[in-house]
């Protein structure tokens, strides 16, 4: 969205192709930019049970994903893909002859002598921990799993086949939409890496009147979400426990997990879809999964982090918050009163507050505009 907002501004016609999620519909209606419905909800996607499952699941994708992408790139001179629409979009950009860029918002996402790859949710091969072996290990999956359905795609509209999928589909120049402080690139001779800063849109929607009430009424409180995740069973529960035991009100973000309070105790307060950017700034603490965007709005709202990591990149964001000294990190997944509670302590404590407030006044701003602009000269 940040992006999008951003190319309109300097006159570029532009449209998002996303799943058709009700957040994503109400966002995008929200700034006026079309979206393209693709595929199934995100919400509801199951992960497969097994290898042949998620074979045949990624062929489906793909299938729908050629379809749409190629439909609505139609007549478009640059084509933009993040998440799991690159195994496809650089096949769509090379059959209409439009340039395309490949984005992550992660440094891990991207391969590194100087970081092994996100696992993935498998984990790493036992006794291998050369870096440099970990990526080429992790290209033989991308050829595994991709490299068949890819090709057939490729050949159904006449282009000839690809190998190195992992090399095809991220380019040797993909883009980093991360804060270069938060996560930052060390630079390697196997890619040119183009980092241009989180693309953040500023939110301008106020904060509910209710929620409002709450936050005047007392000290801070501290804010437990954990966004599009499926996160444990009872971490809310959890959760609260560990924030009272700190003598804290509760701020219970009810997210994809649907989070609730345990009790109609007056000192616990549940949002949905709330503008983070204003909401962090009157909270005491963020509790959260490490999903680069809502870790790049606590952090520039100055607000000390407790990272739990459910999944890919979020380890990296965990220890990320923890040596920059503006928060913990957790260690796993499944945090117990006991856990929480002293990552809370250390998180809550001045130091932390009076670092978060000093990383936040070096969080960039304009890595969107500056994306934007990057992209149209690209085009011309």
């Amino acid at each position: 969205m940040g992006l999008a907002v951003r190319l309109r501004e300097l006159g570029a016609e532009v449209r998002v192709c996303a799943p058709p999620d009700e957040e994503f519909v109400e966002l995008l209606a929200g700034v006026g930019v079309p979206l393209v419905t693709i595929g199934q909800p995100w919400r509801s996607l199951v992960r497969p049970s097994s290898a042949a499952d998620a074979s045949h699941a990624v062929a489906e994708m793909m299938a729908t994903q050629f379809e749409t992408i190629a439909a609505a790139a139609e007549g478009c001179d640059l084509l933009v893909a993040a998440g799991m629409v690159l195994f496809v979009a650089p096949s769509v950009a090379e059959k209409l002859g439009i340039r395309y860029a490949y984005v992550s918002f992660c440094p891990i996402g991207l391969p590194s002598p100087h970081h092994p790859p996100w696992p993935w949710g498998r984990p790493s091969p036992r006794g291998v921990t050369d870096n440099r072996t970990l990526w080429r290990l992790e290209a033989r999956t991308y050829d595994a799993m991709f490299g068949e359905p890819i090709n057939t795609h490729r050949a159904s509209v006449g282009l000839p086949p690809v190998d190195k999928i992992r090399d095809h589909v991220l380019t040797d120049r993909p883009w980093l939409a991360a804060d270069p402080i938060l996560g930052p690139w060390r630079e390697t001779a196997d890619l040119d890496v183009v980092q241009t800063g989180a693309w953040i849109l500023p939110d301008e929607r106020p904060l509910p009147a209710d929620l409002v009430a709450f936050l005047d009424v007392g000290a801070p409180p501290v804010y437990v979400g954990f966004g599009s995740m499926r996160a444990p069973r009872g971490i809310a529960a959890v959760a609260i426990e560990a924030i009272r035991a700190q003598g804290h009100r509760v701020l219970v973000g009810r997210g994809w997990a649907g989070l609730a309070p345990v009790d109609d105790a007056e000192d616990c307060f549940v949002v949905g879809e709330v503008n983070q950017q204003a909401l962090f700034r009157r909270v005491a603490a963020v509790v959260h999964h490490g999903g680069a965007g809502t870790l790049t709005t606590a952090a520039r709202a100055g607000a000390p982090q407790v990272v739990v990591p459910l999944a890919t990149d979020q380890p990296y964001w965990a220890g990320r918050v923890a040596d920059l000294g503006i928060g913990a990190a957790h260690a796993g997944p499944t945090p117990t009163a006991e856990s929480l509670s002293a990552a809370l302590r250390a998180a809550l404590d001045p130091e932390t507050r009076t670092r978060a407030t000093a990383v936040a006044g070096t969080i960039r701003t304009d890595g969107a505009a500056w994306a934007a602009r990057l992209l149209l000269d690209a085009a011309d």
